[in-house]
């Protein structure tokens, strides 16, 4: 299964407990286009969707430049669900 990890642009910190060596510069920090393709798809089964904490779901879309304020953590999940699972 795939590994999250949400960055904050600002301070160059994770999600998941591991820092960048030196902060970047505030203009260095952002996208000029806002978006940026992620190397790998999320390989999440419906069950993982099912259980996934908000916070998690929401890093999730926004890695893939999808809105993460759509709603409550169901509607979050769903929404994920629809974009992300072949079915």
């Amino acid at each position: 299964m795939g590994q999250i990890v949400c960055s904050n642009y600002e301070t160059g910190s994770k999600v998941n407990g591991h820092h960048q060596d030196t902060p970047k510069k505030e203009s260095e920090n952002k996208n000029t286009c806002g978006f940026q393709m992620p190397l790998h798809y999320p390989r999440y089964k419906k069950e993982d969707y099912e259980k996934m904490p908000e916070w998690k779901l929401d890093c999730l879309l926004k890695e893939y430049g999808l809105p993460a304020n759509i709603g409550d953590v169901n509607q979050k999940r769903k929404f994920a669900m629809g974009a992300f699972l072949w079915t």
